[in-house]
């Protein structure tokens, strides 16, 4: 019998995929990475290696983990898998993984037996299904199917790579990490950014080049020649490699800094001229370093990417969640933004559709202002929006350059060479910002 203080949490989602498939994608590595919902506090420290006896870990905080060991009496593949909590005291955990086929579609119910409190389990059961059924989409698309590359991938534990190394795998592609210390196992390869080895890419079927020093900061001298000289050179020196390697495809990160800090209500494509200003400059040069002769070669220009693991979004939560949170400067800059899974979407299909080639502007098709984000974000966290910031705020965090080029630029730009048969996860900002936050 259940104890009263444990509550069974259940939810069933039709998805479409064929019930193998659907399984074998749970079994896959970094399915606990795309399954972990972002405003959770941890990270995975170790994935189970078999659904059957497996166990994962979790770090919660130092010195606090949440292990969770699958249950081999309770293992029917594909149609069950258990894992039950081993750790963290009088706190119980059972989690029943069960699926069954549906005319070509297969029926994923989750059941949790918990003494864990329920709006929390609720949400996170909302955000897994929700995003087991677009990465299964994902990996369904035309371009995708039936298709399993090495991909090498450089920044792999930013952000960005947190979110997109899991997508690859689960899909069946092998990533190599390219990481600046010593390799860890077969799947990472020593990169030395200034003199990248021959015989790094050897093997590699694409590359995708997210690596670079952080462009949040005061806009010193200093802090200015780390963002150029992190992303030039070592982006010349990997995509030569990559030529001389006959690497077919190279991916490289990018940014709509590209369009200058401040061009009004103009609609900026693929098309529009370069802008004026640090960040155009360095984003043209940096493009311009990647393209060598040889491989197909695309540019992601990315804009204000939303997740509560990193960037702006970290940032603006806490102070919204507050009460304090409004829009910068006079609120009517145009901001374009995109979901952290669109992005990761767009680079997938960067590495995978051979018709995408050149600059990509990775933004959702709906640009906001300043001040609709700051009213759209106080609305999914339930708070007022009723304090702007000033100007002068984020000019004496950044400084007159890095405030205007940042926190106060206007771009509104729209994703043209994606084309209109892309399929946005989340095309709206309040259903984007909902994701994320479990809201």
């Amino acid at each position: 019998m259940t104890s009263p203080l444990v509550r069974v949490h259940t939810l069933s989602t039709r998805v479409e995929a064929p019930l193998e498939e659907v399984f074998e994608w749970h079994g896959r590595p970094g399915a606990i990475h795309r399954l972990m919902p972002p405003w959770m506090p941890g990270k995975v420290r170790a994935e189970a290696t078999d659904l059957g006896d497996g166990t994962a870990v979790l770090s919660l905080a130092p010195g606090l983990d949440w292990v969770a060991r699958h249950d081999p009496e309770a293992y029917d593949p594909p149609r069950l898998f258990t894992d039950r909590l081993a750790s963290l005291g009088p706190l119980s955990w059972t989690h029943r993984h069960e699926f069954a086929a549906d005319a070509g579609s297969t029926l994923v119910t989750d059941t949790i037996e918990t003494s864990a409190p329920g709006g929390t389990v609720d949400r996170m059961l909302a955000y897994r299904h929700a995003q087991l059924a677009a990465d299964l989409r994902t990996h369904r698309r035309p371009y995708a199917a039936g298709r399993s590359l090495t991909i090498a991938v450089t920044g792999s534990s930013g952000t960005v790579g947190r979110a997109l190394v899991p997508l690859l795998t689960t899909g069946g592609h092998r990533v190599i990490r390219l990481v600046r210390g010593t390799p860890a196992g077969t799947d990472e390869r020593r990169w030395d950014p200034s003199s990248p080895a021959p015989d790094l890419l050897d093997g590699v079927d694409a590359v995708v080049h997210l690596a670079g020093a952080s462009i949040a900061g005061r806009f010193t001298e200093v802090h200015k020649a780390a963002v150029r000289d992190s992303r030039i050179e070592p982006t010349r020196r990997l995509a030569e490699v990559a030529a001389r390697s006959g690497v077919p495809a190279f991916v490289g990160a990018s940014a709509i800094g590209f369009y200058g800090a401040d061009r009004g209500r103009e609609l900026l494509t693929e098309g529009s001229g370069r802008g004026q200003g640090f960040l155009a400059d360095v984003v043209a040069d940096w493009e311009a370093a990647s393209r060598v002769e040889g491989p197909r070669v695309v540019n992601v220009r990315t804009g204000i990417v939303q997740t509560p693991a990193g960037g702006a979004l970290r940032l603006q939560r806490p102070l919204f969640a507050a009460g304090l949170g409004g829009p910068l400067g006079g609120g009517e800059q145009w901001l374009s933004w995109i979901g952290i899974d669109d992005l990761a979407d767009v680079y997938h299909r960067a590495v995978l559709d051979d018709t995408l080639e050149g600059p990509v502007n990775a933004v959702a098709p709906e640009p906001v202002t300043g001040r609709a984000y700051a009213k759209t974000l106080a609305r999914v966290l339930h708070r007022p929006a009723l304090l702007p910031t000033p100007a002068l705020g984020p000019r004496l965090l950044l400084g007159t350059e890095g405030a205007e080029e940042m926190a106060l630029a206007s771009q509104r730009v729209e994703p043209v060479a994606l084309g209109t048969s892309h399929e946005f996860r989340h095309p709206t900002l309040e259903a984007a910002l909902r994701h994320v936050l479990g809201r």
